[in-house]
């Protein structure tokens, strides 16, 4: 058994012009280690999400207490004219059967 965090992958806040119509409170779930779900009716900027994305692994697991990912969560969309700002939360621990995992 391993056990993992749920995430939730949020806009902060947004510094200039978004141009990809998200608005602060805009929020994307990974849950069940694998799993991107989105609210019902929501939608979520693949440009941002992308800066996410190589963070969410590590942010699944526990790590050291000296660890920079275990104090810091926040994250920039790489557009430059938008700074939307996103914040990554950890929703819930979950408890899965390593074999069942890649």
């Amino acid at each position: 058994m391993t056990e993992l965090y749920d995430l939730r992958v949020v806009v902060d806040r947004i510094e200039g012009r978004s141009v990809c119509g998200m608005e602060v409170g805009d929020s994307i779930d990974l849950v069940e280690s694998s799993r991107l779900r989105l609210p019902d009716g929501g939608h979520f900027c693949i440009y941002a999400l992308q800066a996410a994305l190589p963070l969410l692994p590590a942010k699944q697991r526990d790590l050291p207490a000296g660890d920079w990912l275990e104090r810091d969560s926040m994250v920039a969309c790489p557009d430059p004219d938008e700074r939307l700002i996103m914040r990554i939360e950890r929703t819930g621990r979950r408890r899965m059967v390593t074999d069942d995992l890649t």
